[in-house]
């Protein structure tokens, strides 16, 4: 395994990408790129993106497509370098991610620090129980044991640790990443993988029915569920 950290708006990007080390070696191999991103060169590199993802970074509402906007540079150029590598299996998206077609790590790192600045949609994706249900309540329960030690008590993430941000993501989309991992076809953090295998088929449900309301932040990340990439007009 090859560690790689990137550095992105000052913030130090810590990046698993998977290699072929020799067998003998004890310690993984370290390299340190410190990458001060190109924004500009960022917008023009989501072209491709937007094609999939949408000019706005919004996804869809079948959740085929997550909603990218607003997420955590840490997070996205994490899942960008694992699927080019290989350790998470997206024959749709692999492609794309490869240097041929996107370009080396300073071309990531442009990409994901562009995606990041992006308003989110306010209006994404919700679960099927509403918030005065028993479901969304009991749902509400379990993340706060759970899954706000790492995640936020409001979904928000952290950059430093690489835990995504969960606001405004599609309900659809995380229910098909969260069965992948339980069913042990997408790799995680393996305490992750082991909650999600450990909970029962209602306890999953309604739990992530409850992430799929944590609302965005609406000063910052979400202004309007009208807005439109100038970028793109």
């Amino acid at each position: 395994m090859k560690i790689t950290r990137i550095l992105c708006r000052g913030l130090l990007i810590a990046i698993a990408v998977i290699c072929s080390p020799p067998a003998a070696a004890a310690e993984p191999i370290r390299v340190v790129l410190e990458l001060v991103p190109d924004i500009d060169n960022g917008r023009r590199s989501f072209e491709i993106c937007a094609r999939c993802h949408l000019p706005e970074a919004w996804g869809n509402d079948d959740g085929t497509y997550p909603q990218l906007a607003g997420q955590h540079v840490n997070v996205l150029m994490k899942q960008l370098l694992d699927i080019r590598s290989g350790r998470r299996a997206n024959p749709a998206m692999q492609p794309f991610v490869q240097q041929r077609t996107i370009g080396g790590y300073q071309d990531l790192a442009d990409v994901v620090a562009y995606i990041s600045t992006l308003p989110m949609n306010p209006d994404h994706v919700k679960g099927p129980w509403p918030p005065d249900s028993s479901e969304y309540l009991e749902g509400r329960s379990l993340y706060s044991q759970h899954c706000a030690g790492c995640h936020g008590a409001t979904g928000e993430g952290n950059n430093g640790l690489s835990y995504p941000r969960l606001q405004g993501q599609h309900y659809e989309y995380m229910a098909r990443q969260a069965r992948l991992v339980r069913d042990n076809l997408r790799q995680i953090k393996p305490s992750m993988a082991a909650l999600l295998g450990a909970l029962s088929a209602e306890d999953f449900d309604k739990v992530l029915n409850y992430v799929s309301y944590l609302p965005v932040p609406q000063a910052d990340l979400a202004p309007s569920a009208d807005w439109r990439n100038p970028d793109f007009q």
